[in-house]
Parts: structure tokens; C-alpha cells; sequence
């Protein structure tokens, strides 16, 4: 059985241009009816769900076509490469969420040292 791309959308609670999207990046794969339609097999729903998920968890889509050869190609490597690819993505949020924590606290100091040293309204 095969879907259509708007059948495709709404059994994935995803949009038409999002799927679109997905397809011009690689992610996901079409093939199309005599009529120029876009035609999904019925794997694409798991894969849009997948995808979905990853984008979430805040991946690009340079990164999760790094992750998704576990899907296409399943093998320890593959499983092995997604593994690292998604380890090496939450370390980076966490450095990033490490930075913010350090300049909200620089200007948390700033904002308490303006306060402190304000000139009283009453001069």
C-alpha cells in the first residue's frame, strides 16, 4: 500500500510543507504516480515519526542524516555512528546551556551593581 503525501501528513500529525522539507533534504524518500503525485510506502509513517522526534531533540538536518543510516541500513556500525552522532549532539547543548547559565549570572551581577549604584531619584 502506498500514501499519498496528504494522507502521509495527517497519520503523522505533520505538516504537507514539512514533508517536502524532508524529502528535499534526504530525509525521506518518494516516488511519484503518473500524475506528478508524491507516493510514500506505508515505512514512511515510522521514518516521519522518527524524524519528527529528532528534530525535537533539536538536531539539524546535516546531523540526523548522520542518524538516520541506523534506519536504512541497520548494523552495529550504524547503530555504533547514530550513538556517537547523538552523544556528541547533547554534549554540545550542554556546553551551550553551560555558557547561557554563565552570562545569565554576568548580567544577573550587572543588573545588581546598577541597581546598588543608582543615583537616588530624590537628587
Amino acid at each position: 500500500m502506498s500514501l499519498r503525501i496528504g494522507k502521509l501528513a495527517e497519520r503523522t500529525g505533520s505538516s504537507v510543507r514539512s514533508l517536502r522539507h524532508y524529502e528535499s533534504q534526504g530525509l525521506l524518500r518518494s516516488t511519484r504516480t503518473s500524475g506528478g503525485h508524491r507516493v510514500f510506502d506505508d515505512d514512511a509513517v515510522d521514518r516521519v515519526v522518527y524524524l519528527q522526534h529528532l528534530y525535537r531533540a533539536g538536531l539539524s538536518s546535516r546531523a540526523i542524516l548522520e542518524v538516520i543510516p541506523c534506519l536504512d541500513t541497520p548494523s552495529v556500525l550504524s547503530s555504533e555512528a547514530a550513538f556517537d552522532r547523538l552523544v556528541q549532539e547533547r554534549d554540545k547543548l550542554r556546553a551551550h546551556r553551560n555558557q547561557l547559565t554563565r552570562t545569565l549570572s554576568a548580567l544577573n551581577d550587572l543588573i545588581a551593581y546598577n541597581r546598588a549604584h543608582r543615583p537616588s531619584q530624590d537628587a
